[in-house]
């Protein structure tokens, strides 16, 4: 093998992901609240860039001496911080507070003053409570609780058998069968058969068995029924409809698209992203160049191009958003028109051809983003499915594929439920090919019981 030095010249493409186009894609992907809290703190870390308003009509005899920007610049160049800076606090207003959704914990505590506690059995309350797990049962043993408050086992009995007694009902539980016992004394219902199915049969009740349960308990299947929804309609996590702060969300659509005299109008959600522009005191630095030293020139000129890069790429997001969605109207024509049911399946190369961009631009364009229908608030990634060939030689989504299988299982004889081949063969019969294997993984997904625990009797 010979080894040697030598000069060749060779020409290929690459991608350079600048810090402006780097800057766009973020932008892109962005959903609407979280670009307004982009958007306003490039206005703090950007002198300018400012807030877009209209401005009324003024009177112009008067004006207001013009301040020298640049002279102004220069002496203050060398400030290492905003300390000069008055800070104008915005106005505390109810708008501007933010809601929060109550704690169990909290809820539990604010309970307390109404029960017959002293200090010692305050302190075995407050133990306990903290010790509450999110779904509402305790979370530590009785033993432990006196061994860590030096408390007898009857203080710590009786001060349990008392948040027993709080809302929500069966909370301080130590298992399922505890919890499901004192919602049913607080309702005041004391059935020695409904404590014997609680005690014995719950995992039978669960699987729809309750043939097993009639015969164990010798008594009519009926009767058994009539129990089971009593226990049914019992809650096994007291605890789990409370929450903080994070348990509150709320979605903001970034389009909306509205029937208006037959034809769809798509509005992007814009409303709350500030209006931005380019502050002009600071631009007018640059064309007064005798006047202003290098270094002035060359903050300004580097924030300018920051602030006009901004503005453009807040723009061809909305563009391009807007794109995408009027091409999924065009494509999803009859599930505008008609509902779930009459959803196509589409991808994200269907869309990309369409308005000729990469498949990862229409995938940043719809990620973490909502539309607003005539039917509902969808996710963007709900009208990109797979689907199934019909009869017809067309296909159907999987979205609307499931949205037909619960009208069937709305309208079957509950007495008679029918089995997952039963419904393959009944699409099969409305033109769709769907296997008995994939009824089963979305019924699953739609969380529809089996058979079993369908059947009424």
């Amino acid at each position: 093998m010979n080894l040697g030095y030598g000069l060749r010249l060779e020409q290929n493409q690459k991608l350079i992901m600048t810090p402006e186009l780097r800057q766009a894609i973020k932008i892109l992907q962005l959903s609407s609240l979280e670009l307004t809290e982009y958007v306003n703190q490039a206005i703090l870390e950007n002198p300018l860039i400012e807030f877009k308003e209209e401005e009324p009509a003024q009177s112009q005899e008067k004006k207001e001496p013009e301040i020298d920007w640049s002279e102004y610049m220069r002496e203050m160049r060398d400030v290492p911080d905003r300390s000069r800076f008055k800070e104008v606090k915005p106005e505390v207003t109810f708008e501007n507070m933010v809601t929060k959704g109550i704690s169990l914990h909290e809820h539990l505590l604010s309970q307390i003053g109404v029960l017959p506690l002293n200090s010692r059995n305050n302190k075995i309350a407050y133990y306990l409570i903290g010790n509450i797990d999110s779904t509402g049962y305790l979370a530590v043993t009785l033993e432990q609780c006196q061994k860590d408050l030096q408390v007898t086992k009857e203080e710590t009995e009786i001060v349990l058998d008392l948040i027993h007694s709080l809302d929500p009902p069966g909370v301080g539980a130590r298992n399922l069968r505890e919890c499901l016992l004192i919602q049913l004394n607080q309702r005041g219902i004391h059935n020695p058969d409904l404590h014997k199915i609680i005690d014995k049969h719950l995992i039978n009740i669960g699987a729809g068995r309750l043939n097993r349960v009639a015969q164990d308990m010798n008594l009519p299947i009926s009767k058994v029924q009539e129990l089971a929804d009593i226990i049914k309609n019992l809650n096994p996590k007291p605890g789990a409809s409370f929450g903080g702060s994070d348990s509150i969300r709320y979605i903001v659509p970034d389009v909306t698209v509205e029937r208006i005299d037959g034809e769809y109008v798509i509005l992007v959600n814009d409303n709350h992203t500030p209006r931005l522009t380019i502050n002009k005191t600071y631009s007018s630095i640059l064309n007064n160049r005798g006047k202003t030293d290098d270094v002035t020139k060359n903050f300004v000129e580097n924030k300018l191009n920051q602030a006009v890069w901004l503005i453009r790429s807040i723009e061809q997001r909305r563009s391009t958003i807007y794109q995408v969605t009027e091409t999924l109207v065009k494509m999803q024509r009859e599930f505008f028109d008609c509902g779930i049911k009459k959803l196509k399946p589409m991808t994200l190369k269907q869309i990309a051809e369409q308005i000729s961009v990469h498949e990862s631009t229409v995938s940043r364009a719809t990620s973490n983003k909502y539309i607003q229908t005539p039917h509902g608030i969808f996710e963007f990634k709900f009208f990109f499915t797979s689907g199934f060939n019909t009869k017809r030689g067309d296909c159907a989504s999987s979205e609307s594929i499931k949205k037909l299988m619960q009208e069937i299982v709305q309208a079957e004889d509950a007495r008679k439920p029918l089995s997952d081949q039963k419904i393959a063969n009944l699409m099969k019969e409305k033109g769709i090919n769907i296997a008995r294997r994939t009824v089963t993984k979305y019924r699953e997904e739609l969380n529809i019981p089996n058979t079993g625990q369908r059947r009424r009797y």
